[in-house]
């Protein structure tokens, strides 16, 4: 859960029943709540009533954060013989199932208390059988004395608790290698083989492997910060393209440790890319799936660039230079550059402000292009984590829509 306020607590109404939360201090981004709320319901009854509130603690009252409607809150009504719920979160929502985002009702800007949260709701093994709960209640003629989870009863490679998740028919073969239903490059398969990171079939998602360099002798590091890294969550995931990190801090993580370098070149970038990302396996299914975006010392080129379709890099000698001055926020300028490097995987075409004509405050190209708002403009990059909107006068360009989520997928110099 991720939110712009530091004193927090969640209200769960089920069925009337009201549970509360401890409040949360200090912190703008929960990952860890350890919050759930459990509540025994009648067997015969098909349907149970959720409510989702989001609260900021105060002296002065409590406000109720956006997370849903123009009530702020989130109603939903859960099936006990399905395992799904519909109302205000449901399958095909933009935002993802289980997902709630308070920026859906036009209020990215504004600061009204918009908040992102995470939640699931699931049935427990309520006859205490060891069975899942949802392999009781199937009609698909499995055994319900028998736990089915893992078993690929069509053999479309995609075992039937997905499908069933997300109503697909466990007994109908899909060629789901090929089903991409929100056009974001990762098709059903390899939605389920990143279902562990949350991805979701019916939502964007956009997933990136960050290696980083090790230490310098001298102990300067090639590190994005915990703050840049939630800089990135915040600007793709407000606009529902959820962002995932892969830093190291995966349990079935790909992110490694690069040995230092003193200054890397783009022949040894390469070699990066093929040992660390590719693991010298040029057909590796993270290949389809993830953008690599590697933080190194010093390039002995510019300080961020792409050197492939997927794969880019910035440099962190570059960025402490920039982070020297004082209109640059260090944790900005990392967040920014590394945004947008990977805007270039976005087949962002055309990009204003992007030239040699428009990197310094002097040039009338800086001046040209300041309408557009967006990191990808030289005029803006190092000191705002985002792209346009398209909301400002000619030049600006709406980013957000024109971005293509497949384009990192094609060979390098293919259009």
């Amino acid at each position: 859960m991720k939110t712009a306020k530091v004193l927090l607590y969640i209200k769960i109404i089920i069925n009337d029943h009201e549970f509360t939360s401890d409040i949360w201090h200090d912190t703008k981004y929960i990952y860890d709540p350890q919050f759930s709320a459990t509540l025994d319901v009648p067997d015969d009854e098909e349907f149970v009533t959720v409510k989702i509130q989001l609260w900021d603690w105060n002296d002065n009252g409590d406000a109720l954060c956006d997370i849903g409607d123009e009530n702020n809150d989130v109603e939903l009504v859960y099936s006990v013989k399905t395992g799904h719920w519909t109302g205000d979160d449901q399958l095909g929502d933009p935002s993802g199932y289980g997902r709630l985002n308070g920026c859906d009702d036009g209020s990215i800007y504004r600061r009204d208390l918009d908040c992102e949260l995470w939640f699931d709701i699931y049935q427990n093994d309520y006859d205490g059988d060891g069975i899942p709960y949802w392999t009781e209640v199937n009609d698909y003629g499995t055994n319900p004395e028998i736990d089915n989870t893992g078993d690929d009863n069509d053999g479309d490679d995609i075992p039937i608790e997905w499908e069933w998740k997300w109503e697909y028919d466990p007994l109908v073969a899909d060629d789901h290698r090929t089903i991409d239903p929100e056009e974001d490059g990762i098709d059903n398969y390899e939605e389920y083989i990143t279902s562990e990171w949350f991805s979701d079939p019916y939502r964007k998602d956009i997933f990136l492997e960050l290696d980083q360099m090790e230490q310098s002798p001298q102990g300067e590091e090639s590190l994005l910060s915990e703050r840049s890294k939630e800089l990135l969550y915040t600007a793709y995931d407000r606009q529902n393209v959820v962002y995932h990190l892969d830093d190291g801090s995966w349990d079935d993580t790909g992110s490694e440790m690069i040995p230092f370098d003193e200054e890397t070149d783009g022949g040894e970038l390469n070699t990066i890319y093929q040992q660390y990302f590719l693991h010298n396996d040029y057909n590796n299914w993270r290949r389809g799936v993830f953008r690599y975006g590697v933080v190194i010392y010093q390039f002995d080129g510019p300080a961020g660039h792409c050197f492939g379709q997927n794969r880019f890099q910035i440099s962190s000698k570059a960025m402490e230079k920039k982070s020297g001055f004082p209109w640059f926020n260090r944790d900005t300028t990392y967040a920014s550059c590394y945004m947008h490097e990977t805007g270039h995987t976005l087949g962002f075409r055309p990009i204003p402000g992007h030239n040699q004509w428009s990197k310094n405050i002097w040039q009338i190209g800086w001046w040209i292009n300041r309408p557009y708002k967006s990191c990808m403009n030289y005029g803006w990059v190092y000191s705002i984590v985002d792209y346009s909107d398209g909301s400002h006068r000619d030049p600006d360009l709406d980013d957000w829509s024109r971005m293509d989520l497949t384009y990192f997928q094609r060979e390098w110099g293919q259009n």
